[in-house]
């Protein structure tokens, strides 16, 4: 085995010993996790989901030798004098254990799991307990933690299900994430959208970042004046690799303004033709408040998440 794929075997027998051990975590926003510190004077891990749900720092010794040993063969621990902390963090999905990076995600790589996942992942549920026709092909675009791939492939034995992104980091943890929960139809794949993968599919899912990052993260930055470059990109490659009868289904963020969807009104026109039928709606009409004090934002009244499904119908 190469170094990367015994890193990859540590993180995963790390991901087998909490659940065995009954780990149970659900993420919050980044400013409620906020919150939560800022209650504490020195944040210091007293149990497993400290260290590896609210990340913070621990005692080396408050781990197991075997817990302790997985850390440093998956190389996801900093040491800081005498403390260490995860670089890994492990949030609960239904039944299934979700490896992403750990809080704050301030790395340029890193691979975001929070509340739009837990929504993505019921978005895609409604989507396939509505859908009673064989998915002989799905993709999740943008796969991050994998979340839309393991939902597809947890409902769909007999489907292929492809994770793309072009974070690498993202691909390792996908697959990471699809072994532990013992899902052998998910394939990860290094794509910019779907350049690197070929064929038509019944099910396209994504769930892109919708923000105007300054940092430009891959995992938040959406490109374009209000973050919604990728979003209405992926529509427009998305379209053309449909099968008959298959669908997209689009988990994103969009910033009204003055009462007006950018986002809608630019995938509008991509959806004209009879050849697609399709549906959009608000899921939650106020997130992330925070962001309107940043720059660009000046004229935005209101980040709203939505859902897009598009069908083609011939």
């Amino acid at each position: 085995m190469s170094a990367q794929q015994l890193a990859d075997r540590a993180l995963l027998d790390l991901g087998r010993g909490l659940k065995h051990d009954g780990y149970h975590f659900i993420t919050p926003t980044p400013l409620t996790h906020d919150r939560v510190y800022r209650r504490l004077a020195t944040p210091l891990a007293m149990n497993l989901r400290d260290v590896f749900g609210w990340s913070m720092p621990f005692d080396r010794d408050l781990l197991p030798d075997s817990v302790r040993e997985a850390l440093q063969h998956a190389d996801v621990v900093e040491e800081h004098d005498s403390l260490w902390r995860s670089t890994v963090r492990w949030s609960s999905l239904d039944d299934l254990l979700i490896a992403h990076s750990a809080y704050p995600t301030t790395q340029s790589d890193a691979v975001f799991f929070g509340p739009d996942s837990y929504r993505f992942a019921q978005l895609i549920e409604a989507h396939l307990q509505q859908r009673f026709e064989p998915i002989k092909r799905a993709v999740d675009i943008g796969c991050g933690a994998g979340v839309g791939a393991l939902v597809i492939a947890r409902a769909r034995h007999d489907a292929e299900v492809l994770a793309v992104d072009i974070n690498p980091r993202a691909l390792r943890l996908t697959a990471v994430n699809a072994e532990l929960a013992g899902l052998g139809n998910v394939s990860a794949y290094h794509s910019n959208v779907l350049d690197s993968v070929e064929g038509e599919f019944d099910l396209i899912v994504a769930n892109p970042p919708y923000m105007n990052d300054d940092r430009q993260r891959a995992y938040r930055h959406g490109g374009g004046a209000l973050g919604e470059q990728l979003s209405v990109r992926i529509v427009s490659e998305a379209l053309g690799r449909l099968a008959v009868g298959g669908t997209l289904v689009l988990y994103t963020g969009a910033a009204i303004v003055a009462g007006e969807d950018p986002f809608l009104a630019a995938v509008k026109p991509l959806l004209g033709s009879d050849d697609y039928g399709w549906t959009y709606r608000e899921l939650d009409p106020d997130v992330f408040g925070e962001e309107l004090e940043k720059p660009g934002y000046e004229r935005v009244e209101r980040i709203a998440v939505v859902a897009l499904a598009v069908t083609r119908l011939r």
